[in-house]
């Protein structure tokens, strides 16, 4: 089965970047199947589909406003994931949503769809490199959830490093 995990997000705007430092955490720390591929979406916005239409299962990592407290981890699947394209200032704000919006109306969504969340602390539009200290204290609560998730996928999930 080919699974892929992708990071989204700008790691110029601080939070905005977590899904980016998280699965670049996860490559550094684990090793896995080799069913696995690991992606840094990053800013990549529309030109993802091409990618994502080759797997089976796809995991999203991002920062998610929940409208819960900064540092909420979620997990949403599937249909659960909202994919309604809104207006946009410019091309650099397409998301995730846009992405399976039109995978869907392309019919090129993985069977499977997952996105493990983390409400961000900091305002969306603020630069900066860093994680802010709530998020940076949750991180590895977070790629907990994302381990745990890919391990409920029957993937092999080895810690290489136990200096976390």
């Amino acid at each position: 089965m080919s699974i892929a995990v992708v990071g989204i997000g700008n790691i110029l705007l601080q939070d905005e970047g977590v899904g980016v430092h998280a699965v670049r955490y996860i490559q550094e720390h684990y090793s896995f199947s080799p069913e696995i591929e690991i992606l840094d979406g990053g800013t990549l916005g529309l030109d993802l589909l091409p990618f994502i239409e080759r797997f089976e299962k796809i995991l999203f990592v991002d920062a998610v406003n929940f409208g819960k407290e900064p540092g909420y981890i979620g997990v949403l699947e599937d249909e659960e994931i909202p994919s309604l394209i809104h207006m946009k200032l410019s091309a650099h704000h397409i998301g995730l949503a846009d992405i399976l919006s039109l995978g869907r109306l392309k019919g090129i969504l993985p069977k499977k769809v997952c996105l493990v969340g983390i409400q961000p602390q900091t305002n969306p539009f603020l630069f900066g490199t860093e994680l802010s200290p709530e998020i940076k204290s949750k991180m590895l609560q977070f790629v907990d959830e994302i381990i745990k998730k890919l391990r409920e996928w029957n993937v092999t999930c080895v810690l290489q490093s136990h200096q976390r």
